[in-house]
């Protein structure tokens, strides 16, 4: 029998591929106006994982990269008919700062009009129906809504 010390030595890798609805609220809750960019960062499955969307997986396996490009293509028709629009999508890998074992593939820039075009897009039914390609594309991801400084306004310190 291992011992307690031998199994607690690797915690399980939490992955992060939907939002919490705390995160929802939060985000929600931050008031932003305006212009709202997501920053996404993606790390692909070596080989995609169809077994939550079975429907949609294709007659033979394929990539991580190849399931998200049906995503996106899926995507774009929607995204552009809610106001927003895909800024940027560049090949990534290590870090320069931070994790030296930590490596995203894909960093992608996502600009909406404002937060409720955001929402609107996200709660889009027939967008929603392609979702399982970003799913079984993904072994892990990160979503930051960025909102623009105002240059010409101070900034207030961050609480806490």
């Amino acid at each position: 029998m291992p011992s307690l010390f031998a199994m607690s030595q690797k915690a399980p890798t939490q992955r992060y591929l939907e939002p919490t609805q705390a995160a929802g609220r939060a985000f929600v809750g931050r008031g932003l106006t305006g212009n709202v960019v997501m920053l996404n960062l993606l790390r692909f499955r070596d080989i995609a994982d169809y077994s939550e969307h079975p429907v949609l997986a294709p007659a033979s396996p394929i990539s991580g990269a190849e399931a998200f490009d049906r995503y996106i293509e899926h995507t774009l028709p929607f995204l552009r008919e809610s106001g927003g629009e895909l800024l940027f999508v560049g090949t990534g890998g290590p870090l320069l700062i931070g994790p030296a074992d930590e490596r995203w593939d894909v960093a992608m820039l996502v600009k909406q009009r404002n937060v409720e075009s955001f929402l609107a897009f996200a709660d889009n039914a027939a967008y929603l129906v392609g979702l399982g390609h970003r799913t079984a594309a993904l072994e892990d991801s990160r979503l930051l809504p960025l909102s623009e400084l105002n240059a010409a306004v101070p900034r207030q310190p961050h609480p806490g």
